[in-house]
């Protein structure tokens, strides 16, 4: 079967396993959680199968694209695109994405509308994969939106809730602001290129027919903002924890937000420097802030959504490093041990009888062992703990950011290494916290009391992505540690395909040609700009201070647990931070006010704007301009009207026009 053939079953599957849900099995409950998981198994077996079948070579163009739609000489195409990028996200989804649906059918088993669930995770697949495989800008803003759309399903699955109700509504606002300057930038660039293709662009940047614009660049950045919940639009991911767990672990940790960092990716090659510096900087700013606005958290799943706030913060800083290949990598990484972390926190949460509170849990390590064993894996590994998965790309990220400052003599980057180090004390913290008081110590409540550990369906996810994955996802990048088998299609625990672009990103090989197939840009500011694991390894080898480096991470993070460890307590009933220092945690807990900054420009500002600009439609519009005379003697009736209801406001406000029209007739106005 050749790669197309491939290609079309891959990105359908989902999309019939969703289909046959919404039609047949709404209320199908085990057997629409069966057809969603055999779907999520066909689609891990096919994309391994084109992983292995892969020769290396770019894969797209004429025989790979279809015609979608035609307006005179504009064209629209959806096709196909794979290359080294796309090979790692398509690992990611597929592998993590089937696990979490075989978690869903334990925790979802006494949902009674779980075939809506379901379907929504199909849906959902089917979406990710169109992002993953796009060959052009239109098509991957067209699974951009159904991503926002299935997402704003899932969250919303317990719809009769309010709060959930609300945080769907949020998660799909925030994000169409972005995606409105994604939009226009998608619109600006077909205009300035001709064309919307991936490969089309980067061969007119190459050959230097064309250059990158700033100005697109930004546009196009937007759709990251929104989607990997970075600032100005980072509001809308915590309030999605509404969701089942499942959703936060598949949506909002392993898949959906990293889709925004590997859109980055994707199209780097029209990243003008400008653009990648303001990533960096509010990236790296994020890493640092997200981690200390966890610890003002009691919801151990909204702790957790502010890490992964902080972990996105640190493939932003990355790529606006100049090192794509190595924000993908701590992408794959992160997929790893923040859905471990989701899905354990699921089994918790499931085992408590749906109790969120982490200080209303503790003493869990001994009545779930295999969660907490795989929670502790999890834990260290995010911690960036030497050996663990974590270890590989965090830390690797935070010696670049200073060895691009030595490299390039710019002390500016000194700033970036100082605020993603902080980031790393910070996780320590937050996660040395939730791993104390969640599973050491005393129960703290009846429900910790009668946990238990959770079924099959949930506990060998944790086992394959929490102490598997979690502890040897990154061990190709180790030196000691990188072995080959199954005929070298697999290095250490991944596919050998998803491994070269996160070590090579677009560097040019020692032969002249692309590890990648993008092409990098003429004026490089230092040696890593399109480099990946590699490339940032030798910025941190040259500048000659790669023990200091090494040992400042490995402080930070030891630090971080020891003072958890005394401060906290072991399986504390209150949050001691809360108690001896309320000023700090509130501030920590309203993460900068942002929503109520938010809040307040929706309810004063936007809405009123809104209503402003609905009466002039009404007016104009739909009246005048539409209904013509009938609409203006409308009007005028509408208007006498109130002079006859009986109403006191009504006679009040024609007596005051009254008095100014009179007064302006006797002064001479009229």
């Amino acid at each position: 079967m050749d790669t197309l053939a491939l290609f079309n079953i891959l990105l359908f599957i989902p999309l019939v396993s969703a289909g046959i849900i919404a039609l047949f099995l709404r209320r199908g409950g085990i057997v629409a959680a069966g057809v969603s998981v055999l779907a999520a198994l066909g689609i891990a077996v096919v994309s391994f199968m084109i992983l292995f079948g892969w020769n290396g070579e770019p894969l797209g163009g004429d025989h790979y694209s279809y015609t979608w739609l035609e307006f005179g000489t504009y064209q629209i195409n959806l096709g196909y695109y794979f290359t080294y990028e796309s090979a790692t996200m398509l690992a990611v989804v597929a592998f993590v994405g089937f696990f979490i649906h075989v978690f869903s059918v334990g925790y979802m088993d006494d949902d009674q509308n779980k075939g809506r669930f379901f379907g929504g995770l199909s849906i959902f697949m089917f979406s990710m994969l169109g992002i993953v495989l796009a060959s052009n800008l239109f098509m991957i803003f067209i699974f951009w939106e159904l991503v926002g759309f299935s997402s704003y399903m899932l969250i919303a699955h317990y719809w009769d809730k309010d709060f959930a109700a609300a945080a769907s509504k949020k998660a799909f606002i925030v994000n169409r602001i972005g995606d409105f300057g994604f939009l226009v930038g998608i619109a600006w660039a077909y205009h300035y290129f001709g064309t919307a293709d991936f490969a089309e662009i980067n061969a007119l940047i190459a050959s230097g027919e064309k250059h990158a614009v700033t100005g697109i660049g930004l546009l196009l950045m937007c759709g990251f903002l929104g989607k990997s919940a970075q600032f100005p639009l980072q509001v809308w991911l915590t309030d999605a924890m509404a969701g089942p767990t499942p959703v936060s672990a598949l949506i909002h940790a392993a898949t959906m937000v990293a889709a925004g960092v590997y859109f980055m990716v994707r199209i780097f090659f029209l990243l003008t420097p400008d653009v990648l510096e303001v990533i960096m900087w509010i990236c790296a700013a994020m890493a640092m802030l997200a981690g200390f606005w966890a610890l003002g958290q009691s919801d151990i799943k909204k702790s957790l959504a502010y890490s992964t706030l902080s972990h996105l913060g640190y493939m932003g800083t990355a790529l606006g490093l100049g090192f794509p290949g190595l924000a993908i990598m701590h992408m794959a990484m992160h997929a790893c041990f923040k859905a471990t972390l989701f899905l354990c926190s699921g089994s918790v949460i499931h085992a408590c009888h749906h109790e969120q509170d982490m200080f209303k849990m503790g003493g869990l390590w001994k009545k779930m062992p295999i969660t907490g064993t795989a929670f502790l894996f999890a834990t260290l590994s995010i911690a960036a703990v030497p050996m663990f998965a974590g270890y590989y790309s965090k830390d690797t990220i935070i010696g670049a950011a200073f060895g691009v400052g030595a490299e390039t003599g710019n002390s500016a980057y000194y700033g970036v290494w100082a605020l993603v180090l902080i980031a790393a004390l910070t996780t320590s913290l937050y996660m040395g916290r939730m791993f104390y008081v969640v599973f050491l110590g005393k129960p703290n409540s009846e429900k910790a009391e009668h946990a238990h550990e959770s079924n099959l369906w949930m506990t060998v996810p944790l086992i394959v992505l929490g102490i598997f994955l979690s502890l040897g996802a990154g061990w190709f990048a180790s030196s000691t540690l990188d072995f080959k088998w199954a005929n070298g299609e697999m290095t250490a625990m991944l596919p050998t395909d998803a491994t070269t672009f996160m070590m090579d990103g677009y560097d040019v090989a020692e032969d002249g040609s692309h590890a990648g197939d993008t092409a990098h840009h003429v004026d490089k500011p230092h040696h890593g700009y399109g480099g990946g694991f590699t490339a940032a390894h030798h910025a941190i080898d040259a500048s000659g201070q790669k023990t200091m480096l090494e040992g400042s991470s490995f402080a930070m993070m030891l630090l971080g647990f020891i003072f958890t460890f005394f401060y906290y307590g072991l399986g504390p009933s209150k949050d001691k931070l809360q108690t001896q220092l309320p000023g700090l945690y509130n501030a920590l807990a309203k993460h900068g006010w942002f929503d109520d900054i938010y809040d307040w420009y929706v309810a004063e500002v936007q809405e009123r704007f809104a209503n402003i600009l609905a009466t002039l439609d009404q007016l104009l519009i739909s009246g005048l301009l539409v209904r013509g005379t009938a609409g203006v003697a409308g009007l005028f009736g509408m208007v006498s009207r109130s002079l006859h209801v009986g109403n006191i406001h009504g006679y009040v406000y024609w007596f005051l026009a009254g008095v100014l029209f009179f007064g302006a007739f006797a002064l001479g106005m009229l």
